[in-house]
C-alpha cells in the first residue's frame, strides 16, 4: 500500500492501515466499515475479538472446519480462513469476500464486498497491515485520522454546551466567536461542579469546533496516548495540535482561573 491512513481500534487493542482516499462510516456495533465515498471500489468490514492466547489461530482452524467452502491461505504474514459468496441486488451481481485471521489472542473477521469479478487487492493489503497491540507494552503516542468514535464526542460536546446556553440563558447559539461569551457565562455561575470532568471537556471542545469554524486549515485527529483516546485539533499547516482538554479542564482542575476569551484569542494567535 503506497499511502495509507492508520486506524487504532477504540480500545487500542489493534491496528491497520487502510487507502488514504477512504474513510470509516457508521456500521453496526463491534463492526467497523471503511471505503471510498468517492469512487466505490468495495465496503471493508472488520470486527475483532479477544480470547486466550491462542484464539486467534484456534478461530481461523475452526473457521477451517465447519466452513466445508473456506480454504487456508495466506494474506501478508496471516494465514487465513478464505470462503466468498455471490449475491444480486437490484440488478447488480456483489461478491462477498470474507477472511478469519488471528493474531496471538486475538480474532478478526474482515469482509469485502464488491462488484463481481472486482479486484480485492485493497482489502488483503489492510489484512496483510493487521497488528495487535499489546495491553502490558508501552506505546509511543500517535494521532490518526479521527474516528467515528471521537466525532460522535465532538458532535455531543457540542450538543451538550449549545442546549445548557440555550436553556440557562434563554440566548441562541451559532458556533461562533459570539457565543464564547455566554460560554464564559455558564462556567462562572456556578452551574458547573469543579469535578465534572466531561462538562469542562465539552467547553473546550466546543472552543475549538468555534475556531475550526472560523479558521481554515484546521482538521480534527484521534489522539492514542496510553489509555488516553481523545480528539484533537490539528493545524495542517504548521503540523500544531490543540489538545481541547488543556483548554479548560486542566485549568479548572488545577484551580486555576480560565478566561474563554483570552484563550481563544491566544488560539488564533
Amino acid at each position: 500500500m503506497k499511502q495509507g491512513k492508520k486506524f487504532i481500534s477504540p480500545g487500542a487493542w489493534f491496528s491497520m492501515v487502510y487507502p488514504a482516499d477512504w474513510n470509516e462510516f457508521e456500521d453496526g456495533e463491534g463492526s467497523f466499515l471503511f471505503y471510498n465515498p468517492n469512487e466505490w471500489t468495495g465496503n471493508f468490514r472488520i470486527s475483532a475479538y479477544k480470547g486466550d492466547t491462542t484464539y486467534g489461530q484456534e478461530a481461523v482452524k475452526q473457521e477451517l472446519k465447519e466452513n466445508t467452502s473456506a480454504a487456508s491461505v495466506m494474506v501478508g504474514h496471516l494465514n487465513c480462513a478464505y470462503s466468498k459468496e455471490m449475491f444480486e441486488e437490484e440488478g447488480t451481481y456483489y461478491t462477498s469476500h470474507l477472511w478469519i485471521a488471528g493474531i496471538d489472542d486475538v480474532a478478526f473477521e474482515c469482509s469485502f464486498t464488491v462488484r463481481k469479478g472486482e479486484s480485492v487487492v485493497e482489502a488483503e493489503d489492510i489484512i496483510a497491515s493487521l497488528e495487535v497491540r499489546r495491553a502490558n507494552q508501552k506505546y509511543p503516542a500517535e494521532i490518526i485520522p479521527v474516528r467515528l468514535s471521537e466525532i460522535y464526542q465532538i458532535n455531543e460536546a457540542y450538543e451538550w454546551v449549545s442546549t445548557t446556553v440555550k436553556e440557562l440563558l434563554k440566548k441562541d447559539f451559532q458556533g461562533q466567536e459570539e457565543d464564547i461569551a455566554n460560554m464564559q457565562q455558564i462556567m462562572d455561575n456556578g452551574s458547573i461542579s469543579a469535578k465534572k470532568k466531561e462538562a469542562w471537556l465539552a467547553l473546550g471542545i466546543t472552543l475549538c469546533v468555534i475556531l475550526a469554524n472560523e479558521v481554515d486549515g484546521l482538521e480534527w485527529y484521534t489522539l492514542i496516548d496510553g489509555n488516553r483516546e481523545a480528539p484533537v485539533l490539528t493545524n495542517i499547516a504548521s503540523n500544531t495540535m490543540i489538545d481541547p482538554m488543556k483548554l479548560v479542564w486542566s485549568k479548572v482542575k488545577a484551580g486555576e482561573t480560565c478566561n474563554l476569551a483570552e484563550v481563544y484569542k491566544n488560539l488564533l494567535s
